[in-house]
């Protein structure tokens, strides 16, 4: 149970713990409430100027970039090479995108902000991107993919550090091309779908976060109690939130464990009581002939300890065995899973194992005491 609650939250971590620990996601919703003379169902969208006036005035920002969704495509294929086509994830983005949510070039290179600048028409791909629309020896560095019917050049194929993907689909399945690109390519006007946020060091993301929501609120006539308006979310709150959760999990696997243990107590005492009323005899012998109640106490709660160490030393080696193999499965399903490497750690079975010594002294007390209750004479009469 340890083992799978572990591999649980490394699978969770390891979606998000390369994403900037001070990082927050805002994107735009329908007004809940009505406000200067707009009704309450409004839908509108971030601009280039509110990203400027970010920039420029808000002093808490470390790293910002706005992102753009792709063209809709109603379900269909959106790229297309030679006779090779397929539907991706379509973003335009900024060079700083990567120092908030990481990627690692594998061929070629990331955006820069010469792309930028020039309004370049290129891309970098995922890996699935590759596999789907070139051949296995084939290089894509420098050849073009046909992207809702605009051609651009592929100058680096990526492997992203994180799974959780900051739109929709999965990340190997990406195509980024430059935003200024996709704006003017596309007609997007000045619109922004959505962006991304990191506050200076020493500055909580959650403050900032609750500022840059007022101060958007008021820039586009939206209600300061509307709490629908903006969509967002900080990746601060939600490590505390993940860290809660598998705190508890630890703690009701303990629980579980513990009372799992109590039941093995009692079982093992229970065999000793067996074990005892065949062997009285025997130790009312030892007793005549001299064997102290403490003596006979010790070899008893001996056996006891024994017997439970044993079987939870078996017990710990078949679940170390489970969880490899069951971590060797979740390997060779690829990187997609949120269930990773259930292990349990070396201070867990240490305490495990002094935990069954523990148990197994307080499993062999009660039938030892209750042996020594026996008079020797009677035990030696004992049939």
């Amino acid at each position: 149970m340890s083992g799978a609650g572990r591999a649980l939250e490394n699978g969770v971590m390891d979606g998000i713990k390369a994403f900037a620990s001070n990082s927050a996601f805002f994107w735009t919703e329908r007004t809940s409430k009505p406000f200067k003379g707009f009704q309450r169902g409004r839908a509108w969208n971030y601009t280039n100027t509110d990203i400027e006036y970010i920039r420029q005035n808000v002093s808490d920002v470390e790293y910002l970039s706005p992102r753009l969704f792709g063209p809709e495509t109603q379900g269909g294929d959106n790229t297309i090479r030679g006779k090779e086509t397929g539907a991706f994830n379509i973003y335009g983005d900024y060079p700083d995108f990567y120092k908030i949510d990481p990627w690692t070039p594998i061929k070629g290179r990331l955006l820069n902000e010469i792309d930028i600048l020039h309004n370049r028409k290129v891309c970098v791909i995922g890996e699935r991107v590759e596999e789907t629309m070139f051949d296995k020896n084939e290089d894509p560095i420098g050849e073009y993919l046909k992207i809702s019917g605009v051609y651009f050049q592929v100058v680096g194929v990526v492997h992203a550090e994180t799974r959780v993907n900051i739109g929709s689909g999965r990340k190997k399945e990406t195509i980024m091309i430059p935003f200024t690109t996709m704006q003017k390519t596309f007609n997007y006007g000045d619109v922004v779908h959505f962006f991304s946020v990191t506050s200076d060091p020493g500055v909580p993301v959650s403050h900032l976060e609750e500022k840059l929501k007022n101060l958007l609120k008021n820039r586009h006539k939206i209600a300061p109690d509307d709490v629908q308006a903006i969509g967002s979310f900080n990746i601060e709150v939600e490590w505390v939130k993940y860290m809660g959760l598998f705190n508890g999990i630890q703690i009701l696997t303990w629980i579980v464990g513990i009372g799992t243990l109590f039941a093995g107590i009692i079982g093992v005492s229970n065999i000793m009581l067996v074990i005892i009323k065949e062997r009285t005899q025997e130790i009312g012998i030892q007793r005549a002939i001299g064997a102290t109640p403490s003596k006979v106490i010790m070899h008893i709660v001996a056996e006891s300890v024994f017997l439970t160490v044993m079987a939870g030393y078996i017990g710990l080696a078949l679940g170390v065995g489970i969880l490899e193999l069951l971590n060797m499965a979740l390997e060779s399903g690829g990187d997609e899973i949120f269930f990773r490497r259930p292990e349990i750690s070396f201070k867990m079975a240490v305490a495990a194992i002094m935990i069954l010594v523990v148990s197994g002294i307080f499993a062999g007390l009660i039938p030892a005491r209750r042996a020594v209750r026996i008079k020797p004479i009677d035990a030696i009469r004992d049939e």
